[in-house]
């Protein structure tokens, strides 16, 4: 069993650079102003870093205004305290205690006044990581986005239950430094919190369609586990357990695709997250070839009516 000794961190600081630095590490890079001249910065944080999921407490002990667009991730922002004010597309959304902001990623979402009593829980996830979860708990297919709400409703009942979780767990995140060292632990907080979110914002989801049969879940997950297989519609249907012609009939019932066409999909999802992290070196064909695409003409052809641009152009945006 390995062990991760920094996945819990404390910073307590007055030292604006020292705070930029500890909150960029652990959340998102950002631009920090002070809204009162008379206020003085009084850093607390506690996170817990558990891979696809951030989970902590932060309070700025002043009042300020954050600039910030949250790359490739989900923010909620819950607080325990005071007022959280933002600014999302034009509208402005206000939280207090009991309630919750969401950022969506790669979206500058101002956060016009946290109020210096405020302190917050905060819950970072990762963009494709919770997606891809939202497919597998929502049964909803990979070409369809869950629009994720900007407020958490307090009123709903599994909403509640979810932010009181989260709120424990952040409050004892200086005791669970040896339970959370285990990488399995940290696997299975991070599941929970994440599908308990997910049931919590999409509680009355209309149009996610039937469950799908065990047969399509089972291809499915085998798809995401391995996408990079050269896969055929008959090993699809091997591990399904049926014939291919009862396998297309599934997909085409339960996910509005064909198999093949899915399969396209996610590893169209896998190329697009690396070539968007991807360092000087990387090219477009090592990344195409890492996911299963032999041609890269059609890799691109593919990539571009996807996305709306060319893997070159991710790779060097």
């Amino acid at each position: 069993m390995s062990t991760s000794p920094e996945v819990i961190s404390a910073m307590d600081t007055h030292d604006w650079n020292e705070a930029a630095r500890a909150v960029s590490g652990a959340y998102f890079p950002h631009e920090l102003k002070l809204l009162s001249p008379a206020d003085h910065l009084d850093l607390s944080m506690r996170t817990a870093d558990l891979g696809s999921v951030t989970v902590g407490r932060i309070g700025w002990g002043a009042e300020v205004a954050i600039d910030c667009d949250y790359p490739d991730a989900y923010e909620v922002n819950m607080p325990m305290a005071g007022l959280l004010e933002s600014a999302h597309k034009g509208e402005k959304v206000v939280s207090g205690e009991g309630e919750g902001t969401i950022f969506s990623p790669n979206i500058a979402t101002p956060i016009t006044r946290w109020s210096q009593d405020c302190t917050v829980v905060g819950v970072k996830f990762d963009r494709f990581g919770l997606e891809r979860e939202m497919e597998r708990v929502l049964a909803s297919p990979v070409h369809r986005k869950v629009e994720v709400p900007s407020h958490i409703d307090p009123r709903i009942a599994a909403t509640r239950s979810w932010m009181h979780f989260v709120r424990m767990l952040s409050n004892d995140l200086p005791h669970m430094r040896d339970l959370l060292s285990s990488d399995l632990m940290k696997k299975q907080v991070s599941s929970t919190i994440t599908t308990g979110f997910i049931l919590a914002v999409t509680p009355d989801l209309e149009t996610t369609p039937p469950a799908r049969p065990r047969i399509v879940n089972r291809v499915l997950d085998q798809m995401h586990d391995d996408p990079a297989r050269p896969w055929t519609v008959a090993d699809m249907a091997e591990v399904a357990e049926v014939s291919v012609r009862r396998l297309q009939e599934g997909f085409q019932q339960y996910v509005g695709m064909t198999p093949v066409v899915c399969l396209r999909n996610i590893r169209l999802a896998h190329a697009h997250e690396d070539l968007t992290k991807a360092n000087d070196s990387t090219t477009v064909a090592e990344v195409a070839a890492r996911w299963g695409f032999t041609h890269t003409g059609r890799f691109a052809a593919a990539y571009r009516s996807k996305y709306g641009m060319s893997p070159s152009e991710s790779l060097h945006s």
